[in-house]
């Protein structure tokens, strides 16, 4: 396999316990240790993260944001997944 068709992989950081993962980047490797060492060659030469995560680009599904609508709309039709729609009875200290 020549470096031209090595898959493609994307990058995430967490730069310190307790926060979570971001992007921050994607890069070309043969395979999931390569591009491990390689994002962390990469992306955290100064110490930057305490966790790295690769992913290849090719198993990633997501939403579009184009459909945002269609896809986050149904949500605001159920009213009883927020606090605020149920009454705290009377008596009830430190709920």
């Amino acid at each position: 396999m020549s470096t031209a068709d090595w898959p493609l992989w994307e990058v995430f950081v967490r730069s310190r316990r307790g926060l979570s993962h971001t992007h921050a980047g994607s890069l070309h490797a043969p395979d999931a240790a390569m591009a491990l060492r390689n994002a962390r060659d990469l992306y955290t030469r100064r110490s930057e993260g305490v966790s790295v995560w690769v992913v290849p680009s090719a198993e990633i599904t997501a939403s579009s944001p184009d459909e945002k609508d269609s896809y986050f709309e149904p949500a605001a039709d159920k009213p009883y997944r927020h606090p605020t729609f149920y009454e705290i009875p009377e008596g009830v200290r430190h709920l």
